[in-house]
């Protein structure tokens, strides 16, 4: 198989998963390198590497989902309404673990100082660099045989958040990872017609 081949092939298999349990196939230091192997080698905007990324396992990736049904349970605050999200909530508990991506808001404000005819461009271009290595760690795991899905409960959690794991006041909540062994693999996926997606000229 070429190396094309091989990675079209890790693209096919990264999908959404669900159902998740703790059994990790590899050591739980090896997802950590993972990240790490990502945060050096995914690209940035002007190279600004403003991603920043927290890994919780075991007792801290549980709290942090009860912290997050905790906040949505006191604003829905009807039992029977919640139902469905503590249900997606205690499958997000079922995991191994958690990624948390942020993005540095200083080094955003940076770039805009030092970059003035771009300053508005540079907030997009921050989500954009934390875009790729939500895929590329998201890609990297599917290759492990560990399942993964995205998750936003940010800004509602962001606080409470910092809070219990003293992040940097500058670090900006943008996704949430969900990680574990899998349980049952994604469904069929539809495909909306290429020939409505792309165009080519030339």
């Amino acid at each position: 198989m070429s190396k094309l081949q091989h990675l079209q092939q890790l693209a096919e298999t990264r999908r959404s998963i669900y159902a998740l349990s703790k059994q990790l196939p590899v050591a739980k230091e090896e997802i950590v390198n993972l990240v790490e192997h990502t945060l050096l080698h995914t690209p940035s905007a002007f190279n600004s590497q403003s991603t920043r990324i927290i890994v919780l396992f075991g007792d801290d990736h549980e709290k942090l989902w009860q912290i997050t049904e905790d906040t949505l349970r006191g604003i829905v605050n009807d039992d029977e309404k919640f139902k469905p999200t503590q249900q997606k909530i205690e499958g997000f508990k079922a995991g191994a673990g958690s990624i948390l991506f942020f993005e540095d808001h200083s080094v955003v404000k940076g770039l805009q100082e030092n970059f003035a005819l771009y300053a508005d461009k540079f907030p997009d271009w921050s989500h954009h660099t934390s875009g790729m290595h939500q895929y590329v760690i998201w890609t990297k795991l599917a290759a492990l045989n560990i399942g993964a899905n995205l998750q936003h409960y940010n800004p509602v959690i962001d606080d409470q958040v910092a809070k219990t794991w003293n992040v940097d006041k500058d670090w900006h909540l943008i996704a949430q990872m969900v990680f574990g062994g899998i349980e049952q693999p994604a469904g069929d996926k539809s495909f909306e017609p290429i020939e409505k997606r792309l165009k080519v000229h030339g």
